[in-house]
């Protein structure tokens, strides 16, 4: 049922109903969610949406509940790649044209070497967001977490969370 209301949605719809949504789904805990993530934007509209694909985000990697890679992206060769979140330039996202974060992701070829990183960045913990005790990932060296509510066994549906700005919402699938 909650996997057809994620369907129902599409990949655009309003804020209020992808919340909606994360509020009716279960908790997920934190080492129920290891593995590699394939991500994609639910678009509510928020000022990054389209920003992540049009830069070649591919999804999330949890190697473990302290060894998380929260950016992975996809390089112009097919390559996986963790990026550094501090060397990305997040709050570019939003204000640039999504025709410029496309000539970005060409870019990354090129800039894959300043900013891809082998450590993890973040951490996966249990937090209480609208109400509910569920798995959260927590950026190292910035101020977002990322929770994660759970759609079936292999989806979840994830609001980013960040001071003074609206729920970024996503979803991951298993890969």
């Amino acid at each position: 049922m909650s996997r057809q209301r994620l369907d129902d949605l599409g990949d655009a719809c309003t804020l209020e109903e992808a919340l909606a949504l994360f509020d009716s789904l279960d908790a997920v805990r934190a080492d129920a969610i290891l593995g590699r993530w394939k991500g994609r934007e639910l678009r509510t509209g928020h000022p990054m949406d389209g920003a992540l694909e049009a830069s070649g985000w591919w999804g999330k990697w949890f190697d473990g509940v302290d060894e998380v890679h929260p950016l992975v992206f996809r390089t112009p060769g097919g390559d996986l790649v963790s990026l550094d979140p501090r060397r990305v330039p997040l709050g570019l996202a939003g204000t640039l044209p999504l025709g410029a974060m496309a000539t970005a992701r060409r870019s990354l070829g090129v800039l894959r070497i300043a900013m891809q990183t082998a450590r993890p960045r973040a951490r996966l913990r249990h937090v209480e967001h609208r109400g509910v005790v569920t798995a959260a990932m927590v950026y190292d060296h910035l101020p977002i977490i990322d929770v994660f509510r759970q759609v079936d066994a292999d989806t979840l549906l994830g609001v980013m969370d960040l001071r003074d700005s609206p729920p970024y919402c996503f979803v991951l699938e298993r890969a």
